[in-house]
């Protein structure tokens, strides 16, 4: 059988909530299984981070490509 979920319910700003959707759609997820993927995810960041100072100091540089999948040819 599968594992028990507990929900969690938290606030964000509704253009925040917005884009998330959207993204999520485009993703083919709904907004709580997104939501749910990025929450792991960044909780696994922040065990290795080891604190949320050490966490945010480190930032992903962005790029002009498009995103998605990379191909080598």
């Amino acid at each position: 059988m599968g594992e028990w979920k507990a929900q969690v319910s938290f606030r964000v700003h509704q253009a925040f909530r917005d884009e998330l959707a959207a993204f999520a759609a485009q993703e083919r997820r709904t907004l709580g299984n997104l939501g749910e993927l990025i929450l792991e995810w960044g909780f696994e960041q922040l065990k290795i981070a080891g604190s949320t100072h050490r966490l945010l100091k480190y930032k992903i540089r962005s790029s002009n490509r498009q995103p998605g999948p990379q191909r080598e040819e």
